[in-house]
This record gives C-alpha cells, structure tokens and sequence, in this order.
C-alpha cells in the first residue's frame, strides 16, 4: 500500500476548522504527512507556499507584512522558520475575519513562542498530525476512546497481532518513511538521517543553543530512559551541563515533537502519588534505532520491548485523541508504594480510564494492582481499567477490569 494514499482522520477536522476558523495550524514532526494533507486543501484563491523554499523564506523574513499583505489567503507550509509571519497573518485576519483564509504546518509548536501564542488567540484551531495511526493504515475508525468512555467494551477483530508480527508493528513505528523500509538496516539509516536534519536546522529555527553538539547524546540518553520519570539532575550531571540547560533542551527537543512529556494524575483522595512527569519519544521506530534495536534471532524478544511497547501505546493513544470527540487527556499514575498505571485518560467530566501495558502473553493478579490503586483514587469517576498486553482474547477480572489485546486500539470491530 502507498502511505501517501492513507486517508489521515485529520482531514476531517481540518474541514470543520477552515469553515468557521480564521486560522488554522496543523502541527507535529517532520515526515509525518503535514504537507501531503495539507496540499489537498490548496485552491487558487489559498495558493501552497513552503518556507522550506530559500526564496520564499527569505521574501517572509525580509518583509512578512509585505509578504501577507498581498495573500487574499495561502496554505503556508513550515511556519516555524518564519514566526513573524504569525503577527502579521494576525493583523490581515483582523481586518478580514472570513473563515479558512490561511491553513499553516509548522513542524515545531510554534504556539510556545513568545507572544505568537497571545497574538492568534481566539483566532486559530491547532490540529496535531503526528506519524500514521495503525487505524489510519488498517483503514478502521480509530474510536477506541470514544467507546471506551462510551461504557462499551471495545471489540477485538479476528486478525489481532500478535508475537512477532506486534513486534515488527512496534519496531517500525508510524513515519510514512520509515514504514516503507522493510529492512531493519535502511530504518535505521533513515531515521539517523532524520534526526540530523532536525538537531541541526530546526533547532536553529526556533532557539538558541549554545552546545548544539551534545544534543544527539542528549537524545541517545533520554532513549535509555524511555518510559521513566524525568531526572533532569542525572541528565545535567551526565552531560556536564547545568540542569536549568537541561531543562530548556528538553523544551527544545518537545516542541519538535521527537519526545512528550506525560504528567502525573492526582487526586485529592490520596497524597500518596509521585508528581513527576515521565518523558517518553514520540515514536517507536525512532526510539528503536535510537537503541539500535531490531529483530532479535531465534524469536525472542529483542532488548527494552517493554519501553518500546509502550511508547508504540503511547503514540497510538496521542494519535487517537487529535480526532476523537471525546476531549481528554493523557497522564500517568504512580503511587509512593511503586504501584502505577501507564496511562490515565480523563475525560472533561473527570472521568478516568486506565490503561497499563504488558508484554507478555500471561496475564497475572498482580498485573491490575496500579488499576485497583487508581480506581480507589477515582472513586465514581473510574469508567474502566485495562491491561493491554500480547493477546487475542478478552479476559473479564471484575465488571471495570479487564485484560484486552493490544489490538483493540485499532481493531475494526469496536
């Protein structure tokens, strides 16, 4: 199949925002299909402009009152090279507020610049476009949040993935690139390549960074603690950096989408709960070629798939919630006793859905200890706690409990 084919779920929210909203901006990483999705909404009355063009990019930067003055509306591509752009696209939808006028990417969050944020408000809808769903490729709704809050117990279809056809999903990640390397090897190379562009080029776009050359170890660190709550402490002393440095860097490499920050769930039922972020990558595949991880011989399960895994739930769940009506977010849930769930969703009512990753095919008791934990800190507000893990079958523990295959993130029949 040719990803450049692949229907995005975005597209339809993309439609709703250009009929009611001034601006809108689609964001997320490089090679993700930002261009691709946007391109279609490109008409003659809002011409396609990339800032990846030399040209373009410097008539912006040289005059971009100028530049937008003349635009009746444009689908500009890679805004994050030019953020003045934004305060004066601010000033042309104020003096003609139509709907849909200008549609951007920026392939960094643009929106965490100093005052761009201040300057649209009101006027844009930010749509997230991260690397290809597994519904979007299987060509399946994508609506496990919304069931799952619905009340409904999410389906399974026949054809679940399981062993090491899930292995070779997780490893292969979401980049339309990426997927369509079927080699380990030439992953991995695409994805050094990848990283360079962006540790080089578009981290100058949007900051200033004093030891540009410690990034790519910086990057290499934060793979080995996948998954983990962020010391930001150990990082500075490894690198021999100040850790408020740190702080800033990893700022940096979060706006341009490579890692997410996870905050912590808490509820006033409990001070028993750790109230530290975990940092995970956005991708799995970039996170196996940051471990150098790939197919392990003899069927066995290659190194770190446990953080692999669950960074492939992680992405998945984002992914999921840049299109679900539900409107709800994404936490963690670790209690002082070491008791934790991997995902907490809440939604804008309060109510909570757990979510803990496995990998092994057996589930056992102990498995739904973080779950029960999290349903007594939510009291009436728990919907239902899952454990998804390597399996083809759906196991009942109590009335909100339940074992699920990971599957059921993107199975057709939910």
């Amino acid at each position: 199949m040719a990803t450049a084919l692949i229907g995005r779920s975005a597209a339809g929210v993309v439609v709703e925002a250009l009929a009611d909203t001034r601006v809108v901006l689609v964001v997320g990483p490089r090679q993700a299909g930002k261009t691709t999705l946007v391109r279609t909404f490109a008409t003659a009355a809002r011409p396609y402009l990339t800032l990846d063009d030399q040209g373009t990019l410097d008539a912006a930067r040289r005059d971009p009152i100028g530049f937008v003055r003349g635009l009746d509306g444009a689908v500009i591509d890679e805004i994050q090279r030019a953020p003045e752009l934004m305060l004066a696209i601010k000033r042309s939808v104020d003096e003609n507020p139509a709907p849909g006028r200008f549609l951007l990417t920026g392939s960094a969050n643009v929106m965490a610049l100093p005052t761009v944020g201040d300057n649209l408000a009101g006027r844009v809808q930010i749509i997230p476009l991260l690397p290809l769903s597994q519904s979007e490729m299987r060509g399946t709704a994508g609506s496990f949040i919304d069931k799952v809050f619905s009340g409904d117990l999410p389906g399974i279809a026949e054809d679940a993935v399981v062993g090491r056809d899930l292995d070779a999903l997780v490893l292969q990640g979401g980049y339309p690139e990426a997927i369509a390397r079927h080699v380990a090897r030439r992953r991995s190379v695409w994805f050094d390549d990848y990283l360079a562009l962006i540790l080089d080029r578009d981290v100058r776009d949007i900051a200033t960074i004093e030891q540009l050359a410690k990034l790519p170890t910086l990057v290499r660190l934060l793979a080995e603690q996948s998954g983990q709550l962020a010391n930001q402490s150990n990082l500075a002393s490894a690198l021999q950096l100040a850790r408020v440095t740190i702080t800033r860097y990893l700022e940096v490499l979060e706006r341009l989408f490579l890692i997410r920050t996870i905050p912590p769930w808490f509820s006033n039922r409990t001070s028993r709960l750790i109230k530290s972020p975990k940092l995970t990558f956005l991708d799995s595949g970039l996170l196996a070629s940051r471990l150098d991880v790939s197919d392990a011989p003899n069927g066995a399960r290659p190194p770190m798939f446990g953080a692999l895994l669950e960074t492939f739930v992680a992405g998945e769940l984002w992914k999921m919630l840049g299109w679900s009506e539900t409107r709800a977010t994404l936490s963690h849930f670790r209690t002082k006793e070491q008791d934790e769930v991997d995902f907490v969703l809440e939604d804008q009512r309060g109510r909570v859905v757990g979510i803990e990753v496995k990998a092994g095919a057996t589930l056992r008791r102990g498995d739904f200890n973080g779950l029960r934990k999290l349903q007594a800190a939510a009291g009436d507000k728990f919907v239902r706690g899952l454990v998804l893990h390597d399996h083809d079958r759906v196991t009942p523990v109590s009335e909100q409990l339940h074992g699920m295959p990971i599957s059921v993130l993107w199975a057709s029949q939910l």
